[in-house]
Parts: C-alpha cells; structure tokens; sequence
C-alpha cells in the first residue's frame, strides 16, 4: 500500500497516510493534529539512478557538442556539467577556467592570461 505525505494547511502539521490506489483521490483525508479536512500533499522528488556510461552517452549528444569551438560560456557549461557527472573536486585551476569560459572569456584568452594554470 503507498504512502503519501501531506503538510495540512491550518497547522502547517506534517504526516504520512496508507492508501490504496483505488483509495487515494476518492477517500477524504483529514489533518490527525486539527482534524482539517484539506489537507496538501507533498510530492517529493523523484531521484533515477543511471549508469555512468548513460551520463556520460548523455553528454556526448552531438546537439549539445555543436558549437562548443565557437561559444565559450557553452563549453564552461558542459564542463561544468561533466564536473559533477564525475562527481569528483576537479580542482582549483579547473573551476578558475571554467568560471571565465562561463563569463564568455575564450580558451585562448584565458590561456594568454593565466599562463600557469595546468602548470601544478
């Protein structure tokens, strides 16, 4: 039997209930603390788990590749992303880099200024 949890809106009480399928939007529940009658449901949510070759086949969409030569703040973006796909600290130069792709600062510019980046 699922469990659903409700907030109530008069004394902001918060508690779970079991219903049937067949139960749930047809039975009427009510607040157990002040007993009122509508009560709002918290939807929580939902977490998929997927593997690390459908993350990283996810990122490698050719769409989302397009363009990456000609637009920085996407390239920062992505490696953001990929950043937290790995779920690893990539370090202080990488957020450096990828904070100036973000503001629009080219590969090549960030390189001519901050020469010793990569250089640890």
């Amino acid at each position: 039997m699922p469990t659903y949890e409700f907030r109530c809106n008069n004394c902001n009480h918060k508690f779970e209930i079991y219903l049937t399928y067949q139960e749930y939007g047809s039975k009427p529940v009510s607040c157990p603390g002040c007993g009122h009658p509508e009560p709002e449901r918290i939807i929580r949510p939902v977490r998929v788990a997927r593997s690390d070759q459908e993350r990283f086949d996810a990122m490698a969409d050719p769409e989302k590749l397009a363009g990456l030569d000609d637009d920085p703040q996407t390239l920062g973006r992505m490696m953001r992303q990929m950043s937290q796909e790995l779920g690893e600290d990539m370090g202080s130069d990488f957020d450096e880099v990828v904070d100036r792709l973000e503001k629009g600062q080219s590969p090549e510019d960030i390189e001519r200024e901050v020469p010793e980046l990569g250089t640890d």
